[in-house]
Order: C-alpha cells, then sequence, then structure tokens
C-alpha cells in the first residue's frame, strides 16, 4: 500500500517500530497522545494547532513514519531540532491560490487527481522488479517531480531493511513519469508512505508504462 503525504523533514535516524492507537482527534491532544507513545518531544504554540484535527493512526510504525500520517492534511510540517524533538510550522512555501475561474472544489479535485496520477506511476516503476514489488516492505520516501513529470530527485528517509532493496527503490524512482502536468499547488517535495500489504494478499501489479492523463 502507497500512502501520499502531507510534506515533512523527519530526522534521518531510524527508529524502532511501534505499536501505536491514535484516534482521529483535535491535533493538540493528538500531539500530546504521540509524545507520550513515542517519548518525541513536542513544541508547537497552540495558536497553530487550534482548529486543526489528525487521522487516526493505529499499526506499527517508526515515530517519524507515525507523525508524518498524523499530520496529513493538517497543512503543518514537522521541524526536527534533533533526533526525538521537534516542532510544527506552515511550509515554507505555502499553496498556490487557485488559477483564475478555477474553483476551490475544482481546484481540490485536480490535486486528488494528480496524487491518484503521481501513485499509479510511482507503483509501476515500482513493479517493474520482484524486489521493489511494493506490498511486502515498509519505506518512508520523498520524491521531487519536475515540470516534465520526472522524479528529478528520491531521498530514501527510513530503510526497507534491505541494502540491495533501498538501492533497487531510489533507481525505480527515477524511472517514474507522470503523464499528468503537475497542479501550480504541488508542494515538494511529495512523501510517500510505502506499508506492507496487512490483507496476506499480494499486491497485483498490472503492466503498463506508467500514469495516463486521462
Amino acid at each position: 500500500m502507497l500512502w501520499l503525504l502531507a510534506g515533512t523533514q523527519p530526522a534521518i535516524a531510524e527508529s524502532p517500530l511501534l505499536l501505536l492507537d491514535l484516534p482521529a482527534q483535535d491535533l493538540e491532544h493528538a500531539l500530546q497522545a504521540y509524545s507520550r507513545a513515542t517519548g518525541m518531544a513536542v513544541l508547537v504554540d497552540r495558536e497553530l494547532t487550534r482548529g486543526r484535527r489528525s487521522i487516526g493512526v493505529r499499526g506499527r510504525y517508526t515515530a517519524q513514519e507515525a507523525l508524518a500520517m498524523l499530520l496529513t492534511g493538517s497543512g503543518l510540517m514537522a521541524r526536527y531540532a534533533r533526533n526525538d524533538a521537534f516542532t510544527l510550522q506552515r511550509p515554507d512555501v505555502e499553496q498556490a491560490p487557485a488559477p483564475r475561474g478555477l474553483s476551490a472544489r475544482n481546484a481540490a479535485r485536480l490535486n486528488s487527481s494528480y496524487a491518484a496520477a503521481l501513485q499509479q506511476a510511482i507503483e509501476a516503476s515500482l513493479c517493474r522488479t520482484p524486489l521493489t514489488r511494493p506490498g511486502t516492505y515498509r519505506a518512508l520516501v520523498q520524491v521531487w517531480v519536475n515540470p516534465q513529470g520526472l522524479i528529478e530527485h528520491s531521498r530514501l528517509v527510513s530503510s526497507t531493511g534491505d541494502t540491495q532493496r533501498d538501492e533497487a527503490l531510489v533507481r525505480g524512482l527515477g524511472t517514474a513519469r507522470v503523464e499528468r502536468p503537475a497542479p501550480s499547488s504541488l508542494r515538494q517535495p511529495v512523501t510517500l508512505l510505502l506499508m506492507p500489504d496487512t490483507t496476506g494478499m499480494r499486491m497485483e501489479c498490472t503492466a503498463g508504462k506508467g500514469a495516463t492523463g486521462g
């Protein structure tokens, strides 16, 4: 399973998997629960979290993966002071306003459509070899997509646990191409969370050249 997450700057050092059960709730309480569960120190202005909510985080994740998921859709990003401490801030580059004549609803639909195209392109590139086939490992990756739809740079934030797979994964991402033009509001890097398939069924990788613009 592959998730497209809000922009974050996780600590580079790897951390162990933690069993977490954090329900969706207001962001301030979610951060308090996250801090107690992970031991991470959180320093944040309450005015920044006011009126924002977190999504639920249930399962085994590293502290960095869990935080990335918890902040999804909040409009905030983590800035790490050290491996066990962070603060929150608004992204350095705010979302650009929707082009004239494009409603907020249509802009959101455009962003969602591009996210789906990006996910499809990445899955197609990783499905080319059994080693990087999604669904059997966990990894947190950041990618930068150029105007031509190519991933010109990628950064493996958390290892898959296999050095050979890590190298193959980064190489595979470099072959991904998104045919759909990126929306002007796209914030870079895009953070990707690759998760194991917990259904017991292997992901069906279908042949193809990547995402299409349809």
